[in-house]
């Protein structure tokens, strides 16, 4: 997700957005322990996708 869309989300859609995040990391963690994940950087792209979303989480309540 780009962080221009993140951006325009406010604080409760960015938290729901954090958390969605999270459970689809889980998921991909728990494929590539049983060994069903083919695409491995998905990985990678989750989880930079969650720290995008945090920083930007953070920016805006900071702004308050």
């Amino acid at each position: 997700m780009k962080a221009a869309e993140l951006r325009q989300k406010d604080v409760a859609g960015l938290q729901t957005e954090v958390k969605e995040l999270q459970k689809a990391h889980f998921g991909l963690r728990m494929q590539k322990a049983t060994q069903q994940l083919n695409n491995t950087a998905t990985l990678r792209s989750t989880r930079r996708d969650i720290a995008r979303a945090k920083t930007i989480l953070a920016e805006k309540q900071a702004a308050k």
